[in-house]
């Protein structure tokens, strides 16, 4: 009796250790953002790195080849797509006035014509409002600056997160196998086998998704930004790019593409053309995305069915903030394994099988 109190006292100790250490991350959550970020993207890049190292490249090396290629891609995209869009909202703030013209001479009498509703936008205290403020529209950037003079102390701040992120990443990755051999060793020796194959499953069904994932964003990317280029849309880049991004968010990043190409192409003023050549190519990439891409790259196997994931990223982030969001997958991964072996413990039980009833 002494020894099963002393183990079920030892028991309760390092249970509120563990709630301990839970209530602790949950107050340090502001700081943790680029740690979680840093740790995410250290998951995502451990593969490339075992690839070099496998090659006889110093995983040092190794790791600072992959972290600088991943700044130089990011780093391009930016440079080529903020100005891009920078021009595209001066055209649509610049082009308003037309298109509330456009609303009233075309969407409107569709309106009242088939669902009885009569709506008339003003154009032109669309017009008299966007001469009076297009100067200072127009001077966003210096306003901008202005804000991050006076906001400096956050701006640094800002600055500090994003230089720690490759730092931490590139300790994350040299140390990844040391890493994972302290976990197995915190790991009590009777749980060790179970939980090191738990962990296992998650890992490969939170690896396939995100490599999965991240294969369909890319391509989608390529294939929308050629697609609306042919279609003649002059943002095609950056649309095509913003939408194979947003892809990573079921449905959401489909319609917001969709959107922000119908506001490009009616931005041009080139009549239905553009617009006729939107709906062919995002019609098309929803078709390849849904019966191509994701069947092949995500595959049905991993179980993360898309309505899943929008609601562990919506309620990740309303708990956590932004950092909620980075570890909605990962979570997600863990639970859907729980769940398989909690169904699994469930269809095997006698409770089930009905085996209680009949050994009596």
């Amino acid at each position: 009796m002494n020894a099963s109190r002393a183990d079920r006292l030892q028991t309760a100790a390092w249970a509120g250790v563990a709630l301990a250490l839970i209530g602790l991350f949950w107050l340090l959550s502001p700081i943790l953002t680029p740690f979680v970020v840093a740790a995410v993207f250290a998951y995502i890049c451990d593969p490339a790195v075992n690839w070099l190292v496998a090659r006889r490249l110093p995983r040092a090396a190794a790791v600072l080849l992959v972290i600088s290629s991943m700044g130089l891609i990011l780093i391009t995209l930016i440079l080529v797509l903020l100005p891009m869009l920078y021009r595209e909202a001066m055209t649509l703030a610049r082009r308003l006035p037309d298109l509330v013209e456009l609303f009233n001479h075309s969407v409107s009498p569709l309106l009242a014509a088939r669902l009885g509703v009569e709506f008339q936008l003003e154009a032109s205290q669309f017009r008299d409002w966007m001469s009076q403020h297009w100067d200072s529209a127009q001077d966003v950037v210096p306003i901008l600056l202005g804000h991050l003079k006076t906001g400096g102390l956050a701006f640094m701040g800002f600055l500090a997160n994003l230089f720690l992120i490759p730092v931490v990443m590139f300790y994350l990755l040299q140390e990844w196998p040391r890493l994972i051999k302290s976990l197995q060793m915190a790991v009590p020796r009777p749980w060790l086998e179970r939980t090191t194959k738990t962990l296992g499953e998650v890992d490969q069904v939170l690896s396939e998704f995100l490599r999965g994932q991240l294969s369909v964003m890319l391509l989608l990317a390529v294939f929308y930004a050629i697609g609306l280029s042919i279609a003649g849309l002059n943002f095609a880049l950056p649309v095509g790019v913003i939408t194979g991004l947003l892809v990573f968010i079921p449905y959401v990043g489909f319609g917001g593409g969709l959107l922000l190409a119908v506001l490009a192409a009616l931005l041009q003023g080139d009549g239905m053309t553009p617009l006729i050549g939107v709906a062919v190519v995002y019609g098309l990439g929803q078709l390849i995305e849904s019966f191509l891409l994701t069947p092949y790259l995500v595959g049905e196997r991993i179980g993360l069915h898309p309505l899943a994931v929008i609601f562990a990223l919506m309620a990740f982030g309303q708990l956590f903030g932004f950092v909620g969001v980075l570890v909605a997958l990962p979570v997600s991964a863990a639970l859907l394994v729980g769940l398989r072996q909690v169904s699994s413990a469930w269809f095997s039980s006698k409770l089930y099988l009905g085996e209680q009833g009949s050994s009596k």
